[in-house]
């Protein structure tokens, strides 16, 4: 079994009138089935109202299935005495970090989750000092978080899940409120954290750039899985990603353009740096760009 699990994972919005009376339902997650390996980064994708936020707060017990099941490394979120247990191995990052901060200081907020299991004190300095490394944040360590950017306050807010020693971390659109170079900045952390600390990265997001470097992409719209592959695979299907009203990376649309007028250019083209190359191979005689 996987880290995170979920089998026939359904969840119902219920609307009600101000008697109380049901006015409709609105069903936001449809028979999901996941499983996410281990040291595995994952990008869940979706325009808005495809349920993808919904997934996410089930991973953390946040939410609990109208049917089906999830699963936390083994745990069941539907089991109300693991409920904690299963927010210490899965913790989650939010779309607004100043929901997350509550610190004056940025070492004091990193360490309050620590504090609040019950670490000792020289582990929990520990812990802060590591985290903060951890997203390149530690030079700021004396700063009021009121005093940093947005892209600095999220790094910030991963540091303090991060202080917890979770096995997984789920970042629900962590960079919606940022600035390219914010994001950037998150999106470089939290590969790092994937990368170098071995910890299992669940990214939701709606911009595509960033999930190029993730091992699997679901695709979700209308509460269930629309698309299923790695990104290269992903990416080659323009036309369908258009058709579930998201955009493609510009440097994949503009391969894709080129192949749509003749040049022979392979799918799915990532980055600038494989489509210059493709360009030059062309250019070189293998092909011909004309």
């Amino acid at each position: 079994m996987g880290i995170v699990r979920t089998e026939k994972l359904t969840y119902e919005y219920i609307r009600r009138d101000e008697e109380g009376n049901v006015e409709g339902i609105t069903t936001a997650v449809d028979q999901v089935d996941l499983d996410v390996e281990p040291g595995e980064f994952l990008a869940i994708l979706g325009h808005n109202g495809s349920g993808k936020s919904t997934l996410a707060k089930h991973i953390n017990a946040i939410l609990y299935p109208a049917e089906g099941t999830v699963w936390v490394d083994g745990m069941d979120t539907g089991d109300e005495s693991m409920v904690w247990n299963i927010r210490q191995t899965a913790g989650m990052v939010f779309q607004n970090p100043d929901n997350q901060i509550i610190g004056q200081v940025v070492e004091e907020d990193v360490g309050f989750g620590p504090e609040n299991m019950g670490v000792p004190t020289r582990e929990i300095w520990e812990r802060v000092e590591e985290s903060l490394k951890a997203v390149g944040m530690y030079e700021y360590r004396k700063h009021s978080p009121n005093k940093l950017s947005g892209g600095q306050k999220q790094r910030v807010s991963i540091a303090g899940v991060l202080a917890m020693h979770p096995k997984c971390i789920v970042l629900d659109e962590p960079t919606a409120m940022l600035d390219p170079r914010g994001r950037k900045e998150v999106i470089r952390a939290v590969r790092g954290l994937n990368q170098v600390e071995g910890i299992t990265v669940i990214l939701i997001t709606h911009y595509m750039e960033e999930i190029v470097h993730a091992d699997r992409v679901f695709v979700m719209d209308s509460g269930k899985i629309a698309m299923e592959g790695t990104p290269r695979e992903i990416f080659s299907q323009v036309e369908k990603l258009k058709s579930l009203r998201l955009d493609v990376p510009q440097v994949t649309l503009l391969a894709y353009e080129l192949q749509q007028r003749g040049i022979a250019l392979p799918d799915g083209i990532l980055t600038t740096e494989e489509l210059a190359d493709a360009l030059c191979r062309l250019a070189g005689g293998k092909g011909r760009i004309s």
